[in-house]
């Protein structure tokens, strides 16, 4: 278990290093191969991507190290939504010894685990986590704070709608007019997700997108309808109190709106896919890999 103390000297430690070059993982080389590639830390790592952040590193950020040590040398990188079991084990499959994860890994947003000491679950991960010296480093604040935001722009392209992004907003698209039955159907084969939720009408004409994926809130999800005027917006989750009946009174008064509802996981995954040609390009002959958590549901 990381304790904010340690986080707190973390953070420190890495904001006096010097830049320094970012390992990606060794998949399918032999050791000959693996011995002659350049050794560098978790924090050196850390280090040289916080350098591409503007304002980092924050004073305040869930994106701390919730296993393994700054200290420790690399020996290849995972990338990915959720570090699940089933990642962890890959990854040690692998010979990887650093995930770089979007969300939590113990079930809160902060990562807090005193309520968990004693839950078998945790510990089982926790442990898996310690035996095989895996870091896990959460990339949550910050990759949403690179410019441009790297959840959006992987998003973006795997839609194949980067073009259609305002320039002032990314969140906005101005596309070809479609029926939303067909920009659903582009959406969930793109995004890989099985089904979706929707308030609206599949044959409604829609031109301009509203594109928020992940969980913003009913708040920001709303005043950005109010502010952007979008035909649909195209969300990754919101409580059912609050965008969701927002939408359909807005559709009973008339409002030619609608929401689709993609799911958390699968709307922000791309995102952690872009990590991946993010980084290749700035560390030729080293490797990263992604290893997708997937969706935990399954439709009944």
């Amino acid at each position: 278990m990381v304790k904010s103390s340690g986080r707190r000297e973390f953070v420190g430690a890495i904001t006096k290093a010097v830049g320094a070059s970012i390992l990606m993982p060794t998949f399918g080389l032999n050791k000959e191969a693996q011995a002659s590639q350049q050794s560098y830390t978790v924090g050196q790592i850390m280090e040289l991507v916080l350098k591409t952040i503007p304002g980092a590193p924050f004073p305040k950020t869930v994106d701390t190290l919730k296993s393994g040590n700054a200290s420790q040398k690399v020996t290849g990188i995972v990338s990915t939504m959720f570090a699940t079991i089933d990642v962890i084990e890959k990854t040690i499959a692998s010979g990887a010894n650093f995930i770089i994860a979007h969300e939590p890994t113990f079930y809160n947003h902060a990562d807090e685990t005193e309520w968990l000491q004693q839950d078998d679950v945790f510990r089982y991960k926790h442990d898996l986590l310690t035996k095989h010296n895996i870091a896990l480093w959460r990339f949550h604040d910050y990759i949403h704070s690179h410019r441009p935001d790297g959840v959006q722009a992987g998003v973006l392209a795997a839609l194949g709608w980067t073009n259609y992004a305002s320039a002032d907003n990314a969140h906005v698209l101005t596309i070809p007019a479609a029926p939303l039955g067909q920009l659903i159907t582009h959406a969930k084969s793109k995004l890989g997700i099985k089904m979706v939720r929707v308030v609206g009408d599949p044959g409604q004409s829609c031109k301009r997108i509203l594109l928020m994926p992940g969980a913003s809130g009913g708040r920001s999800q709303i005043a950005a309808i109010e502010k952007e005027k979008p035909d649909v917006i195209f969300c990754g989750e919101a409580s059912e109190w609050e965008t969701p009946e927002y939408v359909r009174d807005a559709r009973q008064q008339g409002k030619k709106l609608s929401l689709v509802i993609l799911g958390h996981i699968m709307s922000e995954a791309a995102g952690m896919e872009w990590v991946v040609s993010w980084l290749k390009p700035q560390l030729p002959g080293l490797n990263i890999a992604y290893i997708p958590s997937s969706n935990a549901f399954t439709y009944l």
